[in-house]
């Protein structure tokens, strides 16, 4: 998918309301060491450092729908726990918009934790609920939903197994939901679907496909024959999606059989992938845009989630990188103060490390382009400040700048070492920096590093001054020189 495009699905994306009803799981991760076998047993015995708890399954659903640029709300049930108190916390801390947990007595919160030695995952204890929930808790459940449809553009199934969404539940959600005219789209679970039969979406991955209709999912034709056996099962579904890793997602709609083709990955983790994929076409569902381009957007967004370790999420700003460069197609790289003080967070987030610099770059020659990638070489991602022309008069005098603001930014957003361009009205970079809060300032050797401005915020920080070298016999003022006297460049 091409950049313009897939800004265009974001757009319509952005703000939708999803309903997420399902099995919230707490994924907890105890990280370590190994260093020694126990005496006991033939075992490896790892040293804990430290732990960390996130959301799982219909958790990390409503993660990917507000990292999208969603809003989410949630419905589930847990115990009366420890396990529990966590899930609750993190469903709020996440920035859900509004978040129903129903406590169960006697109930345990499922709950999956993985002991990881370095980068090796050992082994995962699965902590299962074991049972589906009380007749009382169903009324609950029903009640919250009841409550809450007015609210969202869409309705969620995710389910995990984990007991929540029983065939009588699921009957009630999706006959309400159809009353009140929301879509609903469903992660199905088990071995037989027609518990989500009038669902507007149901979206099984190849190997839930295969085992539902019993048939071979490997080709095309394959494909096909499983969705229209499953089609026949679902009468009151009009669309089924099969996600299916690098060859992309196959999906039948009004009788006939679509495949969209993914692009090729360097795949690290396919974790979640899933859950990125759902929040992507639930959000276009819920936009009422049109499947096709609802799948090539869920694909993508899929596709830069296992480019990520763990359970990732991905942002827009993410997604943009990852989609397909068109002519001219650039501008996207150009944000303002605000935009860029958001996606710095989120590299943040990963834990990337965020570098700045800024300039006029009135006419770009090879002096700059030699700062720049210095620049680039000491951080993950570059930001670069660029004066206004009004700021470049100021500084340069009457005649400057001899390109626009918008010409010199399209040309900064274009060049590989440069991911994000801002343009400043101020005579110093030091708000703008302040804004965004990088790590790491990089300047000329032009400059001396206590007279920077923001150097001290930095500073104040635990962040960076780099000074990079200079190339000798490059200036703008001279070029320009230059050319008044008419002399050759």
């Amino acid at each position: 998918m091409q950049r313009q495009a897939a800004s265009l699905l974001l757009g319509s994306i952005a703000g939708k309301r999803a309903l997420v009803i399902g099995d919230v799981l707490l994924d907890s991760f105890v990280y370590g060491e190994v260093k020694r076998i126990s005496r006991e047993a033939p075992v490896p015995i790892l040293s804990e450092t430290r732990r960390e708890m996130m959301l799982g399954g219909a958790g990390n659903l409503v993660r990917n729908l507000i990292s999208l640029g969603g809003e989410a709300s949630v419905i589930s049930v847990a115990g009366n726990d420890p396990q529990g108190d966590a899930v609750e916390g993190l469903l709020t801390d996440c920035g859900t918009h509004g978040c129903t947990l129903i406590r169960e007595p006697g109930r345990s919160t499922p709950t999956k934790t993985r002991y990881v030695s370095g980068s090796q995952q050992m082994f995962c204890v699965d902590f299962d609920p074991g049972a589906a929930i009380s007749a009382d808790t169903a009324k609950a459940v029903i009640a919250a939903v009841t409550g809450a449809l007015d609210r969202a553009d869409v309705v969620i199934l995710s389910d995990y197994g984990r007991g929540m969404l029983t065939r009588a539940v699921c009957a009630e959600i999706i006959k309400l939901a159809k009353t009140a005219g929301k879509p609903v789209c469903v992660d199905p679970r088990g071995d037989d679907y027609t518990r989500y039969d009038g669902a507007y979406l149901i979206k099984p991955n190849a190997q839930e496909l295969a085992g539902e209709v019993a048939m071979p999912v490997g080709s095309d034709a394959e494909v096909e024959a499983a969705l229209a056996a499953l089609k026949s099962r679902l009468g009151s579904t009009p669309a089924l999606v099969v996600t299916r890793g690098a060859k992309g997602m196959s999906f039948i709609e009004n009788g006939e059989v679509h495949h969209h083709r993914a692009r090729p990955r360097s795949v690290y983790d396919v974790s979640g992938a899933g859950d990125t994929a759902l929040a992507a076409l639930s959000l276009g569902v819920a936009a009422r845009l049109p499947l096709a381009d609802t799948i090539a957007l869920a694909d993508l967004a899929a596709g830069t989630a296992v480019g990520k370790t763990g359970t990732a999420t991905v942002s827009p700003e993410e997604l943009l990188d990852s989609a397909i460069p068109g002519a001219g197609d650039v501008d996207w790289r150009v944000l303002s103060r605000e935009q860029a003080a958001s996606t710095v967070s989120s590299w943040h987030r990963d834990g990337l490390k965020v570098g700045f610099t800024n300039g006029c770059f009135d006419i770009l020659h090879p002096g700059h382009l030699a700062s720049l990638r210095h620049a680039r070489s000491v951080c993950d991602r570059l930001v670069v400040g660029l004066n206004s022309d009004a700021s470049v008069t100021r500084l340069k005098g009457e005649g400057r700048p001899v390109n626009p603001a918008a010409h010199r930014a399209a040309m900064l957003a274009a060049l590989e070492s440069v991911d994000r361009v801002v343009v400043f009205e101020e005579d110093t970079p030091e708000a703008l920096i302040r804004a965004i809060a990088p790590d790491v300032l990089v300047k000329g050797a032009d400059y001396k590093p206590d007279d920077l401005p923001g150097a001290d915020f930095i500073r104040s920080r635990g962040g960076e001054i780099v000074i990079a070298p200079l190339q000798a016999g490059f200036s703008t003022t001279a070029l320009v020189e230059k050319m008044k006297a008419g002399k050759a460049l």
